[in-house]
């Protein structure tokens, strides 16, 4: 086995993964499916000598310490890779996330256009929420891109790893990766406010003190764009509120209630063309009635809110499949799979075929 082999067929079968474990033969992620390569078992000693070579003596260290890495491989035609190694089974083991060399646009991922809106607000705070591998990281770079296209601005990126590369057009963009130029998330944004930027960019909020600093970023006059890993926009709310002591909630809903622009949450599903995956979404859009209940603490009234608050640019994930569906993006199949709540899409099913 030939790493690099194995990259470079990753990038002709445009697999959106490669994972490389002890025992069996290369996997990649195809449209969202693992197939097995037509390759022998890879042995214990093969991935060890192969991952090693791309390593710095630095990231050799943190393995050893720590059996878990994060970082970003480029190869020598300039695509790039996000990778993950771990140990599974007292053995080295790798996953390789290929990152498009193109980053695309609002309009090339079919995003709608209240997305342009609001990423061009001067402040608040954006989270773009999903389960692991459904595109945050693309969403994110479409919405900076956009920023960068129309706004004279400092854009700073805190990132673990560096995935898109972002060159400057209108836009300065500082970008920071853990463990290489900075400590930690937190780390970061306890001084990020004394390098004027504009927008603050943060990878994911992974605990506490990330989720505090970034509300307190928004909240001193920025434009902050992160992550989570939750899977609509009320559990979000959810989450960033229940991560702090009880204590503090109160203090938090309200920073939160005036600070929150909108929610993104999103997964991907295969296109019916079969030109690889496309990503279905929710948006909550932070209007006066959706603050007042982030304050008074009856999130689960947001529900009723976003389904009847189209006008404003909100949209549940079950009306985006249906929507998605009429337009014969994706299969009726294909979207009930990934349906949030299977009943409300068939009632938006049965909404949407009703003649007008």
């Amino acid at each position: 086995m030939k790493i690099h082999e194995l990259l470079k067929a990753q990038q002709q079968y445009n697999a959106s993964d490669l994972i490389l474990k002890a025992n069996s033969p290369p996997i990649m992620r195809i449209n969202g499916d693992l197939k097995l390569l037509d390759l022998p078992p890879l042995t214990k000693v093969d991935i060890e000598t192969e991952l090693v070579k791309l390593l710095t003596k630095n990231q050799i260290e943190e393995y050893k310490k720590t059996f878990e890495l994060d970082f970003s491989y480029e190869m020598s035609d300039g695509v790039r890779y996000r990778v993950n190694l771990f140990k599974q089974k007292t053995s080295l083991g790798g996953v390789f996330r290929l990152i498009p060399s193109k980053i695309p646009t609002i309009d090339e991922l079919l995003f709608p256009k209240i997305f342009k809106e609001i990423t061009l607000r001067p402040r608040g705070l954006i989270v773009v929420t999903g389960p692991s591998g459904c595109g945050k990281s693309t969403t994110q770079a479409a919405l900076l891109n956009h920023r960068n296209d129309n706004d004279t601005c400092h854009i700073v990126t805190v990132e673990d790893p560096i995935e898109f590369i972002h060159t400057n057009k209108k836009a300065l963009i500082t970008q920071r990766e853990i463990g290489r130029d900075t400590n930690s998330f937190a780390d970061a944004l306890k001084f990020v406010l004394r390098q004027d930027p504009d927008i603050i960019l943060i990878g994911e909020m992974r605990d506490l003190e990330t989720i505090s600093l970034a509300i307190t970023a928004a909240e001193t006059g920025h434009l902050v764009i992160t992550t989570l890993h939750t899977a609509d926009t009320i559990s979000t709310i959810h989450r960033i509120i229940d991560v702090f002591p009880s204590h503090q909630q109160n203090q938090i809903r309200m920073q939160l209630s005036l600070n929150l622009l909108c929610i993104i949450s999103q997964d991907l599903l295969k296109r019916t063309d079969g030109n690889g995956r496309i990503a279905a979404y929710e948006i909550l859009i932070a209007i006066p009635p959706v603050r007042n209940l982030i304050r008074e603490a009856k999130i689960h009234q947001i529900s009723s809110i976003l389904q009847t608050s189209q006008q404003s640019g909100m949209i549940s994930f079950d009306a985006c499949l249906a929507d998605m569906v009429k337009r014969k993006i994706i299969i009726k199949e294909e979207a009930e799979s990934k349906a949030l709540n299977p009943d409300t899409f068939h009632k938006e099913m049965e909404q949407i075929s009703k003649p007008r």
